[in-house]
């Protein structure tokens, strides 16, 4: 039996009805065999401050970084805002990076697929999210790159996914499946 790795995947929009978290449910739903995707939740992080994560840090930080620690690679669902990604998201990264020098998102492989009721499925964001993985020595899917634009129209009023989506999310996940693998012999 092959491995089962666990992904952490981070939804950048904190709305109850978002979009990216019904794509980051499709995702888990579509994930093959060798994926576990379990949403990490960012909407709790206080802000990074570097005054409060001492000798006692918040326990939601704590917690927030346990999680991606323990993660074998980490899956970003984000929406764009003013051509980036959102400040939760932001700050979750943020707050996963510290410690200086104790990052949990050092070696996960990751990806990214930004989400946007608008035509370009939020380019922005996923490449500025890409800047920040470099830096965080997170190795990102190149291909398939993911943008899911129109958002608003993939799913019907039961929450269920397009049949005209379904295949470009299939082959995203299935692709991811078969990069998590490679990045992690």
């Amino acid at each position: 039996m092959s491995k089962v790795y666990t992904i952490a995947v981070l939804v950048g929009s904190l709305r109850k009805e978002s979009i990216n978290r019904k794509v980051a449910l499709a995702l888990a739903e579509l994930a093959p065999a060798n994926l576990k995707l379990n949403i990490v939740e960012i909407g709790d992080l206080p802000l990074y401050n570097e005054d409060i994560d001492g000798a006692s840090p918040p326990a939601a930080y704590s917690t927030f970084r346990q999680q991606v620690s323990s993660s074998d690679a980490v899956l970003f669902v984000t929406p764009e805002y003013n051509r980036s990604v959102p400040a939760p998201l932001k700050n979750a990264i943020d707050v996963g990076s510290r410690p200086y020098g104790q990052s949990a998102w050092s070696g996960k492989p990751g990806a990214i697929i930004s989400v946007s009721p608008g035509a370009i499925g939020g380019f922005g964001a996923n490449h500025h999210l890409r800047q920040s993985l470099v830096f965080l020595d997170v190795p990102c899917m190149q291909q398939p790159e993911a943008y899911l634009g129109g958002a608003g129209s993939v799913f019907d009023e039961a929450g269920k996914l397009s049949e005209k989506t379904k295949p470009f999310l299939q082959a995203f996940i299935d692709a991811y499946g078969k990069w998590v693998e490679k990045q992690s012999v």
